[in-house]
């Protein structure tokens, strides 16, 4: 049996807004929208970021917390690796995301920062670890 990560789906309450705030903010790309608006995937490289409206959740007979900006952060991130991590926060900021703490150096060698989408998706915007040696 051969099991391989694929894609993560967030469940969003505007998959439209969602996708618009992921372009201006990261730069990434829209690979696919579902003419209903209720799913979309990004353009992330090998593995596939997606958004779903909520009412995804409950069509597919799932209870979800939904994100909130209000609330505290989902015990979740997204992890974007950056060439300029400092550049990507202040793009990200600037977009319209909630700054949390700005990159800065870990112990490990790398630079990593943190913020949260307009719906409260908490984001880590960070520097290739295996560019550390």
């Amino acid at each position: 049996m051969t099991v391989r990560f694929g894609y993560t789906i967030i469940y969003v309450p505007d998959v439209r807004a969602t996708i618009a705030f992921y372009e201006a903010a990261f730069g990434l790309t829209l690979r696919f929208l579902h003419e209903s608006n209720q799913y979309a995937e990004m353009e992330t490289g090998d593995t596939t970021l997606a958004f779903a409206g909520e009412e995804m959740a409950e069509m597919n007979g799932l209870a979800i917390r939904p994100l909130r900006a209000s609330d505290l952060a989902q015990a979740v991130e997204i992890a974007l690796i950056c060439d300029d991590p400092q550049s990507s926060w202040d793009r990200a900021v600037a977009a319209g995301a909630s700054p949390l703490s700005p990159p800065t150096a870990k112990p490990w060698g790398q630079i990593v920062g943190y913020v949260r989408d307009p719906s409260g998706g908490l984001v880590e915007l960070c520097s290739d670890m295996t560019a550390i040696s």
